[in-house]
């Protein structure tokens, strides 16, 4: 294991030497979120010199950039008498570029200022993209990339290399946060995005994950499963009513078609063993569903309200099977638990856990440890649940 942390400020020039004598370094990596980092340090004075606001932690594993990104926290000071401390201690928290991209809202008109918006209450910015992947690298680049106002851009932010993925979509905000924008627009392919550093670049990518559940196996037999566990819940919506049309704040004339309402019903498919439960959405500012965003819209209600389900399973790296190396975030693998049972989900999170003299720890979440509405989730936990029972009635 070779660990090295460096501090770049933030147009990714280095600063100083790498920093020596951390005891304890723990950073875990998500799946279209940004990352979570901390690590500890003794506070002298040339490593608090680095630990500014607005510089960045570079972590590398064995010669590779595993993470990089700004400082949240740049120093969590503590002292005291009685742990002979020295010059105390200091914990720098961090993240990745990923959460600078996260610090944005879509404007509706982002070649305008903020100040100077159009007025107009139900002006959004619609996008229709040949595929999921250009709407996603759009949005970024004109909110905080390369084609946004100089003020909003992020330094050394470009597009990364296109991989030509998704399928065609419309998709409508207006002062969302970028991230949820982006992740909107990745659900319906199960795309994912992320930033990378390389040189003197900050790269912002959109990828596919892939399907690994044969080759990215994980058990008990294998040694490389830690713990399983699943649970299962009511939906809060299987019906979502969308209203589309004029803003209801608005004085419509009698009989002018233009301000003429529009409704569509979106039920999911996951409400049959449930009772109906109804869910309002205006979508105002959309005339008609001849583009599916008011499907869209139900759709994505769906993601809050649909049947809850959490499974989550925790893995380690083997000689055999390591993470970054063999799978990465995004990509479906497969999971055998100690029933017998096979599942199979993606790849959430990647933590990565080091100390000098202990070595380095590398895990790996699959499936979500908090409760999801997703329908692939869902379906796979209420498969499992029943699976479960099959078993335990022959048994």
């Amino acid at each position: 294991m070779t660990v090295q942390l460096l501090v770049t400020d933030r147009n990714l020039n280095w600063l100083g030497d790498p920093i020596v004598g951390w005891s304890k370094l723990v950073c875990d990596l998500n799946f279209n979120a940004p990352a979570s980092g901390s690590v500890q340090l003794p506070a002298r004075p040339e490593v608090m010199e680095l630990l500014q606001p607005g510089n960045r932690m570079v972590v590398m594993r064995d010669g590779e950039i595993w993470c990089a990104g700004p400082m949240e926290e740049p120093q969590d000071y503590t002292w005291d008498l009685e742990s002979n401390a020295g010059v105390g201690t200091v914990t720098c928290r961090f993240s990745d570029d990923l959460a600078r991209v996260a610090g944005y809202l879509t404007y509706p008109e982002p070649s305008k200022s903020f100040a100077t918006q159009t007025t107009t209450s139900d002006v959004v910015r619609k996008l229709t993209a040949t595929n999921a992947e250009t709407t996603i690298r759009t949005l970024v680049n004109e909110n905080c990339g390369p084609g946004a106002l100089a003020a909003r851009r992020i330094e050394q932010l470009v597009l990364d290399t296109v991989a030509g993925v998704g399928a065609a979509q419309t998709v409508s905000t207006r002062f969302e946060p970028l991230l949820d924008a982006c992740r909107a627009a990745a659900i319906t392919d199960k795309l994912g995005f992320r930033t990378r550093q390389v040189g003197d670049e900050i790269r912002f990518g959109v990828y596919a994950p892939r399907d690994l559940t044969k080759t990215a196996r994980f058990s008990d037999g294998l040694g490389n499963l830690r713990s399983a566990a699943f649970t299962m819940g009511a939906p809060t919506a299987t019906s979502e009513l969308v209203m589309g049309g004029n803003d209801p704040a608005d004085d419509p004339p009698t009989g002018d078609p233009a301000y003429e309402r529009v409704y569509v019903e979106v039920t999911s498919n996951l409400h049959t063993d449930w009772w109906r439960v109804e869910k309002f959405i205006e979508k105002s500012g959309v005339d008609d569903d001849s583009e599916g965003e008011l499907t869209q819209a139900g759709a994505l209600g769906f993601g809050n309200d649909n049947p809850t389900a959490s499974l989550s399973t925790v893995t380690v790296d083997t000689e055999d099977l390591k993470a970054g190396r063999d799978f990465g975030l995004g990509d479906l693998v497969a999971v055998v638990l100690p029933t017998g049972l096979e599942i199979a989900d993606i790849v959430q999170s990647i933590g990565l856990v080091a100390e000098p003299d202990s070595g380095e720890l590398v895990t790996t979440v699959i499936g979500n440890n908090d409760k999801t509405t997703t329908t692939r989730m869902v379906w796979t936990v209420r498969d499992l649940a029943y699976r479960l029972g099959q078993l335990e009635g022959r048994g």
